[in-house]
């Protein structure tokens, strides 16, 4: 589950983590009135979406009046902000982040996460900040550094004090720097988060370290126990067929692509999306219907699937081991006939009960291609397809 920036300022404003002063706002009015509140200018407004590169496409401006700062909230309320995170069709702004504005010295990265090659929280650091952290990972990977951290001890002073030197931080910074690395640590301990990502972190003129911008990203499984953090969701934000397929167990992620997938096992589903492309299709999306899957929930799945207008056919991949060959056939069956499958469908069954599916589907009365392997399967969907288009 990912969360507003200004969501992620206030969980880390709890843990002492020094963050600009600054309020949400939904519209021009209150951002001109908060900029007064916050004291004397400049003062920065930041269009709030679930997306990076934001400042590029002009969803963050300075402003040095609270005339100025009105302005901005007129223009950014209710524009479509493209990023390159959000795609061409971009997401809609429906509210700003009105800030202090500081003098800006130099600007650092930082990431908490979980590395899976060491089973470990790591912090990953770098003295070249700002917008194009992307690119310097790409072009000088060599300017970033990464420090794992014992999960038994958890991030000790000394691995702060390491990270804050390797940064070049002066001594002044360096007692600045200890406590905030370790407090971020908690952050992303505590409230199970899967990112934590502060671009940048910028050293002030003054001689501060500020977190101007944060991204917190949480572990959907842990949300039983933050409820405060489950309840900052934003589904205006999230795909309407993901949030649809949470509701019946099922995971889905929607591609690019036109060959709609149903699958049970994530492995499996890769190993499909795989062999689609390498017979020349494109995947529309990920969907796992899991082991134990009932027939409501793959007809749920098959609906999520045709509600995408991309999708000109269905590849059903199933090895029966808890789930059984005859439900997934029985399930595609009954989708078909709900819905009203017109692109081509071929499914692919083995394992528990394999016989009795392949019965049920060929005794439909539907137009179902049955396919006898894994190869087989992606070749017949995307022949049909192309043929289709």
């Amino acid at each position: 589950m990912n969360i507003h920036e200004y969501q992620a300022k206030e969980i880390l404003r709890r843990y002492g983590v020094p963050v600009p002063d600054g309020h949400v706002v939904y519209n021009s009015n209150s951002a001109r009135d908060w900029a007064k509140r916050l004291g004397e200018g400049p003062w920065v407004v930041k269009a709030q979406i679930h997306a990076g590169g934001r400042g590029k496409g002009g969803g963050v401006k300075l402003a040095r009046t609270p005339d100025e700062v009105k302005k901005l909230a007129v223009d950014m309320i209710g524009m479509t902000l493209v990023t390159h995170q959000t795609g061409p069709e971009g997401k809609h702004v429906k509210r700003v982040l009105v800030e202090k504005g500081c003098n800006i010295d130099k600007e650092y990265y930082l990431s908490f996460l979980v590395d899976r090659g060491t089973s470990r929280v790591t912090l990953m650091a770098s003295a070249a900040g700002g917008m194009d952290i992307e690119k310097v990972a790409e072009e000088t990977p060599e300017q970033i550094f990464f420090e794992s951290i014992d999960p038994l001890i958890g991030m000790a002073p000394f691995q702060a004090r390491k990270v804050a030197f390797k940064l070049g931080l002066g001594m002044a910074q360096v007692k600045q720097a200890v406590p905030l690395l370790m407090n971020l640590y908690r952050v992303f301990v505590e409230e199970d988060c899967s990112l934590l990502e502060i671009n940048p972190l910028v050293l002030t003129k003054e001689g501060n370290l500020l977190c101007i911008d944060a991204k917190l990203n949480f572990d959907d499984n842990a949300l039983f126990r933050h409820r405060v953090i489950r309840d900052m969701r934003d589904y205006d934000e999230e795909d309407h067929n993901e949030i649809e397929a949470s509701q019946y167990d099922l995971s889905y992620i929607a591609l690019d692509g036109n060959i709609g997938c149903l699958v049970n096992g994530a492995g499996l589903a890769m190993a499909t999306m795989d062999i689609i492309k390498h017979y020349g299709g494109e995947p529309a999306n990920f969907l796992d219907v899991g082991g134990g899957a009932t027939i409501e929930r793959v007809t749920e799945a098959f609906k999520i699937i045709l509600s995408d207008a991309k999708v000109k056919g269905i590849l059903v991949n199933i090895f029966g081991g808890i789930m059984k060959c005859d439900v997934i056939a029985t399930g595609v069956i009954e989708a078909a006939k709900q819905v009203g499958v017109k692109v081509p469908l071929v499914v692919r069954l083995e394992g528990t009960n394999v016989a009795k599916g392949k019965q049920l589907l060929a005794e439909s009365g539907l137009n179902i291609l049955s396919a006898d392997g894994m190869a087989d399967a992606a070749e017949k969907i995307v022949k049909a397809v192309r043929a289709a288009a």
